[in-house]
């Protein structure tokens, strides 16, 4: 059994090629691919060789892990059924080649009991569940009522806002960028110098940008929390006197777990949280080199999606 898959064989270079996939295994099961994410964040850092130390890094590699298909083969016993549509949060089937994270392939070996089946209306929207179960993740701990800081208004700064109005929470989101202010729903998007407010109990920083804990330490509150939920390239630093006199606390939000993919599915299920509206560009998979340098280069693009269904 083979499948064609995306590997960076070394930063900036990309191929398509079949390898041939461990076979399945007791609790395995076989997924065709139809669609699979590209993420502007871990996976630009895999494309430009600047991720930093990480287990099971190397080239060449496999990446992606917003990866939906059907499910081709499984046990009669197992949690997830032919025919059934799945997201599949990576695989690691590749032989010597790297998984890291493994979804970007027509066909995957997984674990079955790392299915999360999925509702097949969500087509290809589906793909944005890790990234809902990320943001799910970052936004523990909101209350109904609160009034939290968003920093970034991409993909993941979008998902991050509406899971925060869909726990009942007012966030504000701030974007430096002006075309992307643009898609809000049920919050406010501000450039940072058009806001005043310094007394946010709670700000998540989606942005990625290493440099920025000053200024987001003069928004808080005294005894506010920063959540640093984007990836970070270069080391974090900050100035101790104002963050000492504000007392405040800093906490990472780091992968999403099971959990998360299901209260986001939960959501998504009872009407409380969209998906629409932010896949922007899709290709088909036979294009993959033209989709990764669109996925990073291009400020338009919010999220890529590649079509497998006519690859395999």
């Amino acid at each position: 059994m083979d499948a064609l898959a995306v590997i960076l064989e070394q930063p900036e270079r990309l191929a398509l090629r079949r390898l041939t996939l461990t076979g399945a295994g007791v609790g395995d099961a076989v997924v065709d691919v139809a669609w699979s994410g590209i993420s502007t964040g871990t996976e630009r850092l895999l494309w430009s060789g600047r991720m930093p130390a990480f287990p099971g890094m190397g080239y060449p590699l496999v990446p992606g892990y917003e990866t939906v298909g059907q499910v081709a083969e499984a046990a009669a016993d197992a949690p997830v059924r032919m025919g059934q549509w799945v997201f599949v949060p990576g695989a690691r089937c590749f032989g010597p080649v790297r998984g890291l994270f493994g979804g970007a392939a027509s066909r995957l070996v997984a674990p079955a009991d790392k299915l999360l089946p999925v509702d097949g209306t969500l087509g290809e929207r589906a793909c944005l569940l890790a990234l809902a179960a990320t943001a799910h993740r970052a936004a523990g701990g909101i209350a109904e009522g609160e009034r939290p800081l968003i920093v970034g208004h991409g993909v993941l700064g979008r998902l991050l806002a509406r899971v925060a109005v869909a726990m009942g929470a007012e966030p504000t989101v701030w974007e430096t960028n002006a075309a992307r202010r643009d898609g809000a729903e049920g919050y406010a998007i501000l450039a940072p110098e058009d806001d005043a407010r310094r007394d946010y109990t709670r700000i998540l920083d989606v942005s990625g940008d290493s440099a920025g804990l000053d200024g987001l330490i003069a928004r808080l509150a005294p005894g506010g929390e920063i959540v640093l939920a984007g990836f970070y390239e270069a080391p974090l630093s900050f100035a101790f006197p104002p963050a000492f006199m504000r007392e405040a606390r800093l906490r990472i939000s780091a992968e999403f777990r099971p959990g998360d993919l299901a209260a986001v599915t939960r959501l998504i299920e009872v009407g409380r949280l969209s998906l629409d509206g932010l896949i922007t560009h899709r290709v088909p998979a036979t294009r993959a080199e033209e989709a990764y340098r669109t996925a990073f280069a291009d400020p338009a693009c919010l999220k890529m999606v590649l079509d497998w269904r006519d690859a395999a």
